[in-house]
């Protein structure tokens, strides 16, 4: 059924704005962009909404804020895909990245499949909210499991190696001392610890600051990119260019 899906299917024009009502509306989310949705858990509970119980929602993380937390995600999809033999490969490194074209495109294609396998209606048995909390519960209990074998490991190791830690650190301060003859001062942890907060809280702030001007700017170049899909300007030369410009990256890459 995947397979029939090509990219002049009538799948590819759904826009945006109805992109993020259909999951919002299903999921009971809060998405307005669509590289929100680029974490992959989104495209896993919509799976388990078109087929119950397919999905290890326990595998789920919704919370997921790095790459490799994507990726988790995305393994869980393509398993499913695969249980399924849903003849489809999902471009993990690029949906990864966030970027808008790439996830609008695959969420494009997966509104296309669900809806038809459900004939475009939703589950009403289905409780989204639920489904989330009891996978992160279950989650939780077994990645505590894990950290407590962990932990044991850890301080077992760590119990039996303490001594011998103890003596080479005794060791080396002794050959420091004969050296020099100086007795070193100790650290003060506490203005340490204040010196790697404050650089804590500069790097955050200066993160924050970066965001907001790549979200400024990504705003006003998918305003661009908006205005020159209008079928009034797409094929005057000057647009034309303009396209050239923005999606030169894209060219580069598939390239």
């Amino acid at each position: 059924m995947a397979s029939n899906i090509g990219m002049m299917d009538s799948a590819y024009f759904v826009g945006r704005n109805e992109i993020l009502s259909w999951i919002n509306a299903r999921l009971q989310l809060n998405f307005t962009r669509v590289e929100e949705a680029a974490s992959g858990a989104a495209q896993c509970q919509m799976m388990d909404m078109t087929y119950p119980g397919v999905v290890p929602m326990h595998k789920v993380n919704f919370d997921a804020k790095t790459e490799y937390d994507f990726i988790q995600n995305y393994k869980v999809l393509q398993d499913v895909f695969n249980k399924l033999k849903i003849d489809k490969h999902i471009e993990v490194n690029r949906l990864v990245k966030g970027r808008p074209l790439d996830n609008l495109e695959f969420l494009q294609w997966l509104k296309r499949y669900c809806d038809s396998v459900n004939g475009g209606l939703m589950n009403e048995n289905y409780d989204p909210v639920e489904r989330r909390t009891k996978g992160g519960k279950e989650r939780s209990i077994k990645g505590s499991q894990k950290n407590h074998k962990s932990l044991q490991a850890s301080n077992s190791v760590n119990s039996s190696s303490s001594e011998g830690d103890c003596t080479v650190l005794r060791r080396c301060t002794s050959a420091r001392q004969g050296k020099s003859g100086i007795v070193p001062s100790a650290v003060n942890p506490s203005l340490e610890i204040k010196a790697l907060t404050k650089e804590v809280s500069d790097l955050k702030l200066s993160v924050e600051g970066l965001e907001k001007e790549r979200d400024f700017y990504y705003e006003k170049l998918r305003d661009i990119e908006v205005l020159c899909q209008s079928p009034d300007v797409e094929n005057n030369p000057i647009v034309v260019e303009v396209k050239k410009i923005l999606y030169a990256a894209d060219e580069e890459e598939t390239a």
